[in-house]
């Protein structure tokens, strides 16, 4: 058992992986579905591997609204178990998985109607609620409450006056989402699950009779190839499931429709509010949300038909983000406001004969794909534990009443014993003069870790440091992303763990050499790999800012794909027996 994930501790698992005994289950795909699932499996007792072709969290689960709700909108298409689902869900990550990673965040939504609107979203708004309490047995937010004009624009000046007649205030909840699918895996491996990164599956493997017995997986580091056999495997590879069924040389069960989702982020101080914002548009809705010292503005929802590894954001994507905030704002943002962009894809179920994203169901489903192969597509972050519970036990069969899922009531790393660090905090923060601002950053990222963060601080004092180019975060933040959170790249860490390729507008790039000074010896980089890696970076961020300037997305798609991946994936390969 093993809080660390680093280099060595992936070499020992594809190596166990492999071995002669075989897996209970192995499950392709390290996004949160597939966190979820391996973490489930894990705590029934089941052997259980899990594969990823690039880092944890790489795809849609590190480019989401970092939201943890109940779905608000969907109580207008009378999606009522898909919206109790949500908000039960919500509650377990608030009060028991995750608390240090999850936290109740206020929302306000602006009323244009003084009687009508007012009515009607009292009584959405109610219901809301009322699901929360009954999922949850219990209050895990607060409830909303009614302002007038004068009292909205109090607790966000920075709503234009003439937008809105009063407001109902209501609760959901944010997250890093990147961060709570590495501490799923991380969790997962501490319960004995075998976890390895940049390792892809190109083929499956069969027997005589058509069963599907395990794969052949590809080390993407090394290129050295892994047989790893199982007793079943589930794909929870999100917009990549058709390709991960036609790994098994059968017509996809499950198809998938990849809809681009891009958000903007803005400065803290450039929009004067202290709750996040609920708009409504003509086609869904808008979130202004502000997260940690800053405000991220977003979504969109558009079919997205170029390459999927890399979705970018166009000058058209942010142009519409631009324009429905501005029309509520009275901060008249630019584009020489915006700091950040990211794209990501919601691997959206595709209905029969039917081709715009934004009609289809956001529930998931599970099926077989060939014998001893599950897939599970769909779903949203919030509900990725019901949906790792649901494809285990229907992977299971039978077996799955004898070995009931555990993880309503089983703990993040990080969470266990939250309250009582929680308490130390100032005496541990006190050798290193530490601001509850910094105590409260830390917490909030790494929750009871923070201790292992100290040890690691005492045996090298020089991390307790600021970055110089990022002093948000602190050197040993660095270190730990290597040493306990499987970070193998510097885009590992600025993409997915420190988290400067959305909050800074260079994407990062001027922290490059700092953060390489830190990680080099710990991956056991010389002075070429080094430069690999930073100029390899700085290209990527160079692509995804000119993309931005591009009208469409094929355009922007070609010029991010100009610059070569650092770990390029392999060709898949037919069936083996």
């Amino acid at each position: 058992m093993t809080t660390r994930l680093d280099a060595r501790q992936r070499r020992t698992a594809l190596e166990e992986m492999s071995d002669a005994e075989g897996l209970d289950v192995l499950i392709i795909g390290g996004g949160v579905t597939g966190a979820g699932a391996a973490l489930d499996a894990a705590t029934r007792g089941l052997r259980t591997g899990i594969v990823e072709m690039q880092d944890w969290a790489s795809g849609t689960s590190s480019r989401s609204s970092k939201l943890v709700h109940g779905g608000l909108r969907y109580l207008y298409n009378l999606d009522f178990g898909l919206v109790a689902e949500a908000l039960r869900e919500r509650g377990l990550l608030l009060e028991t998985i995750a608390p240090h990673l999850v936290k109740a965040q206020p929302f306000l939504w602006p009323l244009k109607t003084p009687v009508i609107e007012r009515s009607y979203s009292a009584v959405g708004v109610g219901l809301y609620d009322t699901l929360s309490i009954l999922t949850s047995q219990g209050v895990s937010v607060p409830v909303q409450k009614h302002y007038s004009k004068k009292e909205a624009l109090r607790i966000f000046p920075g709503i234009k006056p003439d937008q809105l007649v009063g407001a109902i205030g209501f609760f959901d909840a944010r997250v890093d989402d990147a961060r709570l699918v590495i501490d799923l895996v991380r969790t997962a491996a501490h319960h004995g699950a075998l976890a390895a990164s940049r390792t892809q599956a190109t083929s499956m493997i069969k027997d005589a009779d058509g069963r599907v017995t395990g794969v052949e997986a590809t080390d993407l580091e090394t290129g050295e190839t892994y047989r790893i056999n199982a007793r079943r495997v589930i794909n929870a590879t999100g917009v990549w499931t058709e390709d991960s069924e036609k790994l098994a040389e059968v017509d996809p069960s499950l198809q998938v429709l990849a809809s681009k989702g891009i958000h903007l982020v803005f400065d803290r101080d450039r929009i004067q509010g202290s709750t996040g914002l609920f708009l409504r548009t003509e086609k869904s809705v808008l979130f202004i949300i502000p997260w940690q010292r800053y405000w991220i503005i977003g979504t969109t929802d558009t079919p997205w038909t170029e390459e999927r590894r890399n979705p970018v954001a166009t000058s058209a994507d942010v142009d519409y983000v631009l324009e429905h905030a501005n029309a509520v704002l009275s901060a008249e943002l630019t584009r020489d406001d915006v700091i950040g962009t990211y794209a990501g894809l919601r691997p959206l179920l595709q209905p029969v004969k039917q081709r715009e994203s934004t009609k289809v169901s956001r529930e998931h489903t599970v099926a077989e794909v060939a014998p001893g192969l599950t897939a599970i597509a769909g779903g949203k972050l919030t509900t990725y534990r019901k949906m790792a519970q649901d494809v285990v036990d229907f992977a299971l069969g039978e077996q799955a009443a004898g070995l009931p899922s555990v993880t309503e009531r089983t703990p993040l790393l990080g969470a266990v014993d939250l309250t009582s660090v929680t308490r130390r905090m100032t005496h541990l923060s006190r050798p290193y003069g530490w601001t509850s601002g910094r105590q409260q950053h830390l917490l909030e990222r790494y929750g009871d870790e923070v201790t292992e963060l100290v040890e690691l601080i005492e045996q090298s004092p020089e991390l307790a440091r600021p970055l110089r180019t990022a002093p948000a975060y602190l050197a040993v933040e660095v270190v730990f992303a290597v040493t306990h959170e499987g970070a193998l790249h510097l885009e590992d860490i600025l993409q997915h763990r420190v988290r400067l390729d959305f909050e800074t507008p260079d994407r990062g790039v001027a922290s490059l050499s700092e953060i390489a000074e830190l990680v080099a010896p710990l991956l056991g980089w010389d002075a070429d790999r080094v430069r690999a890696e930073i100029d390899n970076y700085t290209a990527v961020a160079q692509a995804i800012t000119a993309a931005a300037a591009q009208t469409d997305d094929a355009e922007a798609a070609a010029v991010r794909s100009s610059v070569p991946e650092l770990v390029p994936l392999q060709d898949a390969v037919p069936v083996q027996a």
